[in-house]
């Protein structure tokens, strides 16, 4: 913060505590210590007067305890500008210390079923670990993936059994923990509208689907054959090493749809696991991990 935006906070602070107590002690009565007067506000309501009658003595006083309790805050904690109070207080300190704290505690339970393999945490008596892993997945996984991991357009469903990068416990660990990036490169210039349109019909056609009115599947297929068996195979049915997707099921990441297809071949696709090594320790990567390979192994 800058010194002015410091200052300037600082004033409008002071002046609303100060300010406050001044009118507290300015509209005090002369006989203050009175609980009650014969005087009136000056002006009736339906025939009804009210008494101008001071605060008691205990609400009064407790106007005071927090105006003093307003500026004894802010000379032990942050409130003033870039003043960092007396105390030192900071909510990353704070933070850093609880979860500290909270990593002291548990780390021995995470250690407990860490020590088991990912297969092994799948059988009924470890179900508190698996637990505990579908809790971290809901803290940190399911923004994208949904709170079932049944994702959503873009977001891979984790409950079925295609999986990008291979579906066994060390490659599921490896992506939550290393992350992924996938790409596939848009070929619009290349191809043209008319190519594009044509690779896409040929790719509905993999996967059973019709293929659409007005387009060359022959020049569709021999595209493809050209461009695009590199990555996803001769047959289009993918490969884990490199990411690329199965076309000739039914599951779709972006959808499977003429035009989401056609999208997808003329701008290409950018898609991103974030890894999380350095947001979680291995333990629990690897409880997410166990938990993540129960979805699609129930």
């Amino acid at each position: 913060m800058s010194a002015f935006w410091s200052a300037w906070v600082t004033v409008i602070t002071l002046a609303v505590i100060f300010g406050c107590a001044w009118l507290l002690f300015a509209t005090r009565k002369g006989e203050k210590f009175k609980e009650t007067t014969d005087q009136t506000v000056g002006h009736a309501f339906d025939g009804i007067e009210e008494f101008d009658n001071p605060l008691p003595q205990w609400w009064f006083y407790l106007f005071v305890a927090t105006v003093i309790f307003g500026l004894g805050y802010l000379m032990l904690y942050p409130g003033l500008g870039n003043f960092k109070g007396l105390l030192g207080w900071t909510s990353t300190n704070q933070w850093e210390a609880e979860m500290q704290h909270a990593e002291e505690v548990y780390r021995p339970v995470f250690a407990k079923y860490a020590a088991l393999s990912i297969e092994d945490l799948q059988k009924p008596e470890h179900e508190a670990g698996l637990k505990m892993g579908q809790r971290m997945f809901a803290n940190n996984c399911s923004v994208c993936h949904g709170s079932a991991g049944t994702g959503a357009i873009g977001f891979p469903n984790l409950t079925d059994s295609d999986w990008l990068y291979g579906g066994n416990p060390a490659t599921i660990k490896q992506t939550i923990t290393h992350g992924r990036t996938g790409a596939m490169p848009p070929w619009g210039e290349v191809l043209g509208e008319d190519g594009v349109r044509d690779v896409a019909s040929y790719v509905m056609t993999l996967s059973g689907q019709d293929a659409v009115a007005g387009t060359d599947i022959g020049n569709g297929e021999r595209q493809f054959q050209a461009l695009c068996t590199a990555c996803h195979g001769a047959d289009g049915e993918g490969m884990h090493a490199l990411g690329a997707p199965n076309l000739t099921d039914d599951v779709w990441l972006y959808g499977s749809e003429f035009k989401n297809i056609a999208h997808t071949i003329r701008a290409g696709r950018a898609g991103v696991m974030p890894a999380q090594k350095d947001l979680l320790s291995e333990d629990k990567i690897h409880l997410i991990a166990a938990y993540v390979y129960s979805l699609s192994n129930k």
